[in-house]
């Protein structure tokens, strides 16, 4: 069972994934999570917040899991597999979190999308130093353009938040599987499939 403060962020992120930020009240919160007006007050200062400490979440989540990736695999081949790999997986994870990301973000108080928006750089920098380091150990092709590839790989796994269905075709680990395979054919000098 959830606790208090996880069920008022579990009924908001459903309320806002289904209605929208704007359309979703503070008593509509509370009506959901079944507490009241002090007991929301009590863990949020607003609904602000409330919206803020969802995407903050999957960002986290997101970081960690890269930065761990980053320090525990040895090469930058290696590292850049399992950090696209934990990255991918969050789509599965917190599916309605990246909905209300990419729906919401804009109603984001300015401190709260600038601590969104270094977490979101630190991330990228992880991405680009493995690449730095893939390229100076001849793991990765010399002439790749750092920036432009981190930000095509940021770009087509972002993408995933758009068509990714739980119940489709594909598990998110066959298209995490497929999605490593075009990234390390683009980067990974002399790539074979093993």
């Amino acid at each position: 069972m959830l606790d208090l403060r996880d069920q008022i962020i579990h009924s908001a992120l459903d309320l806002f994934e289904k209605n929208g930020y704007h359309a979703v009240s503070v008593n509509k919160i509370v009506e959901a999570a079944h507490t009241s007006k002090g007991g929301f007050y009590h863990y949020f200062s607003s609904k602000n917040e409330v919206l803020f400490v969802i995407h903050d979440l999957f960002i986290t989540h997101a970081l960690d899991k890269a930065k761990s990736a980053n320090i525990i695999k040895d090469t930058p081949t290696h590292r850049l597999i399992k950090v696209v790999d934990e990255f991918i997986e969050i789509f599965d994870l917190y599916k309605p979190h990246l909905a209300v990301f990419y729906q919401d973000a804009f109603f984001l108080d300015e401190k709260y999308k600038v601590i969104i928006k270094e977490k979101r750089n630190e991330f990228k920098q992880v991405i680009i130093n493995i690449l730095h380091d893939g390229i100076i150990s001849g793991d990765f092709r010399k002439e790749l353009d750092v920036e432009l590839t981190t930000m095509a790989i940021l770009g087509m796994v972002n993408w995933i938040y758009k068509w990714y269905d739980p119940n489709g075709k594909k598990t998110i680990r066959e298209i995490s599987t497929i999605y490593i395979d075009l990234i390390l054919h683009s980067v990974v000098k002399d790539y074979k499939i093993n």
